[in-house]
């Protein structure tokens, strides 16, 4: 891995402006964790400086043959339990370009809902054979692709029964700085999306159906897998939105 001099987005100028108002609001009383950790002043807005436009070049030698395929890359006696699924989808910029080379990583909870973490006390069980982290780079076109298990719900403690839908994290990075995603993906169809309060701090349907990946019926592998496409935004009016509104503005 190497700096970048410069994004491939400065060939066009600035990143365009990230739209805050399409973000959820750092502090939202119904999602008990932003209260501690959302900022209370006015967002400080600056021109992009190297730190912005440059970022992190990775090669494809850098990753592992089944980094991308969760179902295998922790599997040690037998497979894990579960749906197996496909995911795919194309990383592009607010113009419709595609951001090519990006590093896309994504890590989940097993089909129980439990993730391998030593902090996850929930009672699914842990599945031996599925560690829920992996990576991968789009190609030229700014397509990625990876198998995994469908994540199950699971509660947790923001009040006294709520529930997070089957989620996917996202974390990105770009031809710069200024493009770093952290999102998650949710699937279609599931009831609990309209019911959780993180996707509630969400400001607009259209935000939300941008972070729900659909069923990709043409591209099901018969008698293994469903398929679902989940295309990503960075940046600019048609963003995907954050996982969390940025406290400082950088870049425009």
């Amino acid at each position: 891995m190497h700096i970048s001099a410069a994004g491939e987005g400065a060939a066009y100028g600035e990143f365009a402006q990230r739209e805050t108002t399409l973000h959820p609001p750092a502090y939202t009383a119904g999602y008990k964790t932003s209260v501690l950790r959302s900022p209370r002043n006015a967002l400080i807005s600056t021109l992009a400086t190297l730190s912005e436009t440059t970022a992190p070049v990775f090669s494809p030698d850098e990753l592992g043959p089944l980094d991308n395929d969760l179902i295998m890359n922790f599997a040690k006696d037998g497979l894990p339990i579960g749906e197996r699924i496909v995911v795919h989808g194309y990383v592009r910029d607010e113009f419709g370009r595609p951001v090519r080379n990006a590093l896309v990583e994504v890590w989940q909870a097993n089909a129980g809902g439990r993730y391998r973490h030593k902090n996850d006390k929930y009672i699914a069980p842990i599945d031996p054979n599925f560690g829920g982290c992996g990576r991968m780079l789009t190609d030229e076109n700014g397509y990625y692709f990876y198998r995994t298990i469908k994540p199950g719900p699971y509660p947790w403690r923001n009040r006294i029964n709520d529930w997070r839908p089957s989620h996917i994290h996202y974390s990105l990075s770009g031809d710069g700085w200024a493009q770093r995603l952290i999102t998650q993906m949710y699937f279609e169809g599931d009831p609990l999306i309209a019911q959780c309060p993180i996707l509630k701090t969400v400001p607009g349907e259209e935000q939300i159906r941008g972070l729900i990946a659909l069923l990709d019926t043409a591209n099901h592998i018969p008698l293994d897998s469903r398929c679902y496409r989940f295309d990503i935004t960075l940046r600019g009016r048609r963003a995907t939105h954050f996982e969390q509104a940025i406290q400082i503005q950088g870049a425009k």
